[in-house]
C-alpha cells in the first residue's frame, strides 16, 4: 500500500492541478498538507513585515477554501506552522510516506526548500504546472530562450503555441492515513479580511472568471487596461493566479472558448499576450536562475544606497508628488495597484529618488496580494535595467503619466483624501 504526502505550495486549487491529480492516482493513502513558515512572515532586511496583513488575509481565505473543497471530497487539508523541512519531514515520517509530491517552483528560496527536504532522505517528486505553455513544447531549449520578450513571443507564435490543455479536476481522493501529531501540531486559520474587492480561494476565482467572460469584458480589455480605478478596467486575475487558486491554462482555455463563441479581437489577444509575459518571466528562471536575484541583477552596476528616510516617504505616500503618493496610499490600504501605476511608482523610486531597487521590490512583495516571485523580480529588473532587456531600464515621466491617466484628478482625490492630503486639479477649478 502506497502512502504519499501532498505538499500544497502556490497551487491552492483542485482544477487543473496535474501534481495533485498524479498524487491521487499513485497513492492508496494521501495526506494533503500546507505549511505556514514563520520565516516567510518575519521582518525583511529593510525593517518591515515580509508579508503584510492584506497578503496574509488573502492567503488564509484561499487555504480555508481549499480545505472546504477537500473535505467535500472526503479528504482534508492539514495546516501546520513551522520550518518547512522539519514539518514536511515529520509529516512524512508520521504516516510512513514513500514520497512527497509537490509543485515545482524555480526560484532560489523555493528550490532551497526542496533541496533541504531531499537531504533528509525523503523522496520529493516535483511537477512544473504554473505556466500557460508547457516547457517541453517551447521551440527552443531553456539555454536558448530569447532574452527579449518580443523575440520570445514571435517564436512562440510562429510555432502556433497558445496554451497547454488543462487537466480535469480531481473527483476522487485517496483516504487520509492514520497518523499521530505529537511532534507537529496543526493550526486553525480563521481569515479576518478587510479586502473588499477580492476574496481568496478557488471558488471565488472561478466565479470571477465566469462573470468576467459573461459580461463580455475581454472585448474592451486592450482599451481599458491602463486605467487606474475600478474592478472592470483590467482582468484582475492576478490575485488568484499568484496563489494558484486558478491556473493560467484554465484562463487561456476559457478565452479560447470565448473566441470560438464571440470571435477573437484585440482584447482577447492582449489577455493572452499578458499571460505570455507571465510565462516569459518564469522561463527566464530556467536560463539565469540565481543570477536574477543578485543585488546587481544581470548587470554589473551596484544598486543605489538605501536611504531609510526617503524610503519611508516613498512607501508611506509622502513624497509630495500627487500621483505617486495616491498610488502608494492605495497599495498600503488595499494590497493592490494597477499595472500602470506599479511601473510609474517603481520608476519614480529608482530614477527620481535614486533608491535601492531591492528595497522597493521587497515592499511590493510585502504589500501586494497578487505577489508572484517570478513576475515581481522580472518586472523590477525590467524597470531598473538589470534584466535581459537591452534598452537599459524604463524611466517614466510622472507629469506625463498624470496628464495621460489622471488628468481630471479623480484618482488623486480618491487616495490623497484617504491619506489626509489634498491635491488641486483642473476639475477643482471648474
Amino acid at each position: 500500500m502506497t502512502t504519499l504526502v501532498y505538499w500544497f505550495r502556490q497551487d491552492l486549487r483542485l482544477a487543473d492541478n496535474p501534481a495533485f491529480l498524479r498524487a491521487c492516482a499513485d497513492a492508496d493513502y494521501l495526506l494533503p498538507i500546507y505549511v505556514v513558515d514563520p520565516e516567510a512572515e518575519a521582518k525583511t532586511e529593510w525593517g518591515f513585515d515580509r508579508v503584510a496583513s492584506h497578503r496574509q488575509a488573502f492567503l488564509r481565505e484561499s487555504i480555508e477554501d481549499l480545505k472546504r473543497q477537500l473535505r467535500a471530497l472526503g479528504s482534508d487539508l492539514f495546516v501546520f506552522s513551522g520550518e518547512i523541512q522539519a514539518v514536511v519531514s515529520l509529516a512524512s515520517i508520521a504516516v510512513n510516506a514513500t514520497a512527497i509530491y509537490c509543485e515545482q517552483i524555480e526560484a532560489p528560496e523555493e528550490i532551497d526548500q526542496v533541496t533541504r527536504l531531499q537531504s533528509s532522505s525523503v523522496e520529493v517528486k516535483q511537477f512544473w504546472q504554473s505556466s500557460m505553455l508547457e516547457p517541453h513544447d517551447l521551440p527552443f531549449d531553456f539555454a536558448a530562450i530569447p532574452d527579449v520578450f518580443t523575440a520570445f513571443r514571435q517564436k512562440v507564435e510562429k510555432a502556433n503555441l497558445k496554451f497547454a490543455n488543462p487537466v480535469p479536476p480531481v473527483t476522487r481522493i485517496p483516504p487520509t492515513p492514520a497518523w499521530r501529531t505529537q511532534q507537529i501540531q496543526t493550526i486553525d486559520l480563521h481569515a479576518e479580511s478587510h479586502l473588499k474587492s477580492f476574496k481568496g480561494g478557488e471558488t471565488a476565482a472561478a466565479l470571477h472568471l465566469k462573470q468576467y467572460l459573461d459580461r463580455r469584458l475581454p472585448d474592451t480589455y486592450k482599451q481599458t487596461r491602463n486605467q487606474l480605478m475600478g474592478m472592470d478596467y483590467s482582468s484582475k486575475f492576478s490575485p488568484w493566479l499568484s496563489l494558484g487558486c486558478m491556473s493560467a491554462r484554465t484562463i487561456a482555455a476559457e478565452l479560447d472558448n470565448y473566441e470560438s463563441k464571440y470571435g477573437a479581437n484585440d482584447g482577447t489577444y492582449w489577455l493572452w499576450f499578458e499571460l505570455l509575459w507571465r510565462d516569459y518571466f518564469r522561463f527566464l528562471h530556467f536560463k539565469y536562475g540565481r543570477k536574477l536575484y543578485r543585488k546587481t541583477g544581470l548587470s554589473d552596476h551596484p544598486p543605489s544606497k538605501f536611504g531609510r528616510a526617503q524610503f519611508a516617504q516613498w512607501c508611506g505616500g509622502h513624497t509630495g508628488e500627487g500621483l505617486i503618493d495616491a498610488a502608494m496610499t492605495e497599495l498600503s490600504t488595499t494590497g493592490y495597484l494597477s499595472n500602470r501605476l506599479r511601473q510609474v511608482v517603481a520608476s519614480y523610486w529608482i530614477y527620481d529618488m535614486k533608491g535601492d531597487w531591492r528595497a522597493a521590490a521587497a515592499w511590493f512583495e510585502s504589500q501586494l496580494i497578487d505577489y508572484d516571485v517570478y513576475s515581481n523580480q522580472g518586472n523590477w529588473l525590467y524597470i531598473a535595467g538589470r534584466g535581459t532587456d537591452p534598452r537599459g531600464g524604463r524611466a517614466f515621466n510622472v507629469a506625463k503619466q498624470t496628464n495621460d491617466h489622471d488628468s481630471n484628478g479623480k484618482y488623486r482625490r480618491r487616495w490623497l483624501k484617504q491619506s489626509g492630503e489634498s491635491v488641486k486639479t483642473e476639475l477643482d477649478e471648474e
